[in-house]
Formats: structure tokens, C-alpha cells, sequence
């Protein structure tokens, strides 16, 4: 039998018993950051990409804290998006990796960002794709959109489920009942509920306190990263329009942006071979 092109596997990352995917086969490391929304997970958000970019590096797609994927939901993602990067540091840490290549999606851009902010000595470059997330913690006035709303009404069923599927993915034929299965079994696991509730009351905490928003906004701190990085858009994102894009490019002037076609807000499912092309021509360029 042909060995799959992603493992499962488990680690302690910190207090937190963490699944994650992994890809590759003793290339340099490469830590990717899944999005937000119930029953997203590492291999949800980049598992279509994976194989590729595993003939380069050895990828770790994390499940983050608060709700996501097979992670352990008994522990509390108090301080919402806080707490995944700090998870996020838990986790590079108990598998010993330095010097990596790290990405995000969405919210997880959010997340890889503020790890290189963080840990510039410990990160050597960074790809971020289409985040409203950084576009906010910039300062800009983020519109609600069809995909916020259809995110924010998941209702449990899956049904629900394919609607926020619908509102994530341009291609709808990527739409399997495969993939509405895992990622409606990871939102409706004992306790996923009430771990995604904590980890939301934990985010509005960070956004309404104004001590701890100062560890969510980046307006004086992304301009300033000197590791280099990308920015890649989906021209189609229903969640994130491709607009806050071009509004954050000319604020970020050390940053390249992608911007691709026939692509939604995760552009890497839409078109992983495109994405994980213009990921691959940065990530090996010394």
C-alpha cells in the first residue's frame, strides 16, 4: 500500500495534547497555521498543498487551541487568538524547531505573523494569506461580508457546515462530502462547542480591554519586520475581500503581495499548485 502523503501525529505542546499533519521527508522545517471557524484544522487548511510543499521542507500543519481540529479542547483558550500563539510557541518548541519557514491563513496569519514578531531570531521567512485579521490589528475598517455571516450562523448541522464551506472555497467542487465529514466530525467532538465559545469570549476580551488589544494590533510592529515575507490574496475572497489587500499593500512596503485567480479566502485549497508554486519560489530563494 502506498504511503500517504500526510501523517498524523501528537505532541505535548505545553499543557495541551496537539494533533498535527505533517508532510516531507527531512527538509527544513516549515509551520503552517490554519484559519479560524468550526472545524478548521491543519489538515483542512492546507492539505491539498502539503505533498508539494513537502518535497522542500518537512511541513507541520498544527490544530490549534480553542475548539480546532483533533487538538485536546479540555484546555482553555482564555485570551481567544492570544492564546493560539502562544500555543503556537508551545508548539514549535516541543518538537525542537528553529530556524523555520512559517504561513498562515485568515486568522492563523494573524498568528504566524506575531510568532515572527515575537521570535524574529527563531523564524527565517513568513507567507501570510488573506487575513482580515492583520487587516484590523492595521487599523483598517474591516466590512462585514458574506462569509463573516456565514461563519458566524454555523449551526451545528452539516448543512451549516457546507454553507461556511461555501463561503471559504471559490471552487465548489472542492467541496467533497469527504471534507464536510472531517470537518464536521472535528466541530461536533465532545466539547469542541464550548472550547470555540471560550476561545470567542476570549478574543472580544483582547479586542475590548486596551491594555490587551496592544498585543493584538500590529500598525507599529509588522511595518518594522525585516524577515522576509509574502502576502498572497485570493481575487475571489467572499470573507476577506481581495480590497483589504490592496489596502494594506502600500503599509506594508517590505512585503510582496500575490494576488490569485480563481481563488477565494483560502486560496490554497482554490488553487494549491498556484499557491504553493509562488510559496516555494520564495521559500527556497537565498
Amino acid at each position: 500500500m502506498a504511503e500517504s502523503p500526510l501523517r498524523g501525529r501528537y505532541v505535548m505542546a505545553g499543557r495541551v495534547r496537539t494533533h498535527y499533519s505533517e508532510a516531507g521527508h527531512n527538509g527544513p522545517p516549515l509551520v503552517l497555521c490554519h484559519g479560524g471557524g468550526a472545524g478548521s484544522s491543519g489538515e483542512a487548511g492546507f492539505g491539498r498543498m502539503m505533498p508539494a510543499l513537502g518535497r522542500e521542507f518537512t511541513v507541520y500543519a498544527l490544530d490549534s487551541i480553542g475548539g480546532y481540529g483533533d487538538t485536546d479542547v479540555a484546555f482553555p483558550a482564555t485570551l481567544g487568538i492570544q492564546s493560539r500563539l502562544e500555543h503556537l510557541e508551545d508548539f514549535v518548541d516541543a518538537l525542537c524547531l528553529d530556524r523555520i519557514c512559517i504561513g498562515g491563513n485568515s486568522q492563523g496569519a494573524w498568528v504566524a505573523a506575531q510568532y515572527a514578531l515575537r521570535n524574529p531570531e527563531r523564524v527565517r521567512k513568513l507567507v501570510l494569506v488573506a487575513s482580515s485579521t492583520i487587516a484590523g490589528a492595521m487599523g483598517l475598517e474591516i466590512p462585514e461580508t458574506e462569509g463573516m455571516r456565514a461563519l458566524a450562523s454555523y449551526d451545528g448541522t452539516r448543512e451549516g457546515m457546507r454553507r461556511t464551506l461555501e463561503a471559504l472555497i471559490w471552487d465548489h467542487s472542492q467541496i467533497t462530502d469527504e471534507l464536510i465529514d472531517r470537518r464536521q466530525a472535528a466541530a461536533s467532538r465532545p466539547g469542541a462547542a464550548e472550547a470555540r465559545r471560550t476561545f470567542a469570549a476570549g478574543t472580544r476580551r483582547v479586542n475590548s480591554d486596551p491594555n490587551l488589544r496592544l498585543t493584538y494590533e500590529m500598525n507599529h510592529t509588522l511595518p518594522r519586520l525585516t524577515i522576509p515575507t509574502i502576502f498572497i490574496w485570493g481575487e475571489e475572497d467572499k470573507f476577506a475581500p481581495v480590497t483589504l489587500g490592496r489596502q494594506l499593500e502600500p503599509l506594508l512596503p517590505n512585503v510582496a503581495f500575490h494576488y490569485v485567480a480563481r481563488a477565494g479566502h483560502q486560496a490554497q485549497n482554490d488553487q494549491p499548485d498556484e499557491v504553493a508554486r509562488i510559496m516555494l519560489r520564495f521559500l527556497t530563494d537565498d
